[in-house]
């Protein structure tokens, strides 16, 4: 697994100017999964120890629509602004991931089932036969080693995430915590990923005690 790695033949790099800054874009090829993937990257990275990294996974609803039933697209947002204010990171956006891997459809029929049957995030993948995660980093893995990125601060709340990037081969020295406040629409959501997959999420006990998700439990 460790010996795969991307050649120039699998990537694409130029400037992106964005409203928040001028970042390297790497986009790349992954020789597993075959998905086009994209790193944006700020400052000075390679050989450096400790680099804030985000490895996000592609989520159409919340990413580009703002969908508020997930906290993607804020933690997205947020994740950019530290790497900012820090001067220095990467944001590894890995395609194919939609539905913690699921793919865009049958992501959208596991909503039908949480809204018109109570099901949870995982109790509406797994009835429609899928696995409660097929997610591979693998990718973001390759493209820290292409970029020389000795070791991260993984921008993570899932302790998952950081041992799959371990298994890879990725020297994670922290994670640092990317809490997104809680609302109406995604408390349901988070409380199941805090109760059943194990995400870091202390913030959620104050937004119980102001009765966040009250009305539709």
């Amino acid at each position: 697994m460790h010996d795969l790695a991307l050649t120039r033949e699998d990537i694409a790099e130029a400037d992106l100017v964005t409203r928040r800054g001028t970042f390297r874009t790497l986009a790349f090829r992954d020789p597993v999964d075959g998905h086009e993937h994209l790193a944006l990257v700020l400052g000075e990275v390679g050989m450096r120890e400790g680099v804030l990294v985000r490895v996000h996974s592609e989520c159409v609803t919340g990413d580009i629509f703002a969908a508020m039933r997930c906290e993607c697209g804020d933690q997205l947002d947020a994740a950019l602004k530290a790497i900012v204010r820090e001067g220095r990171g990467v944001l590894v956006y890995l395609r194919g991931h939609e539905g913690r891997g699921i793919g865009l459809v049958a992501k959208v029929r596991t909503h039908v089932l949480q809204d018109e049957e109570g099901l949870d995030t995982v109790d509406s993948a797994t009835v429609l036969g899928f696995p409660v995660d097929r997610r591979d980093f693998g990718p973001a893995a390759r493209v820290l080693r292409y970029l020389r990125v000795g070791s991260v601060r993984l921008m993570s709340n899932n302790n998952d995430k950081v041992h799959a990037m371990e298994a890879h081969g990725i020297a994670v020295a922290s994670r640092v915590p990317l809490l997104i406040p809680a609302n109406d629409h995604n408390i349901r959501y988070l409380t199941a990923k805090r109760d059943r997959l194990g995400h870091e999420l202390p913030h959620l006990d104050a937004s119980s005690r102001n009765g966040l998700g009250a009305a539709g439990d």
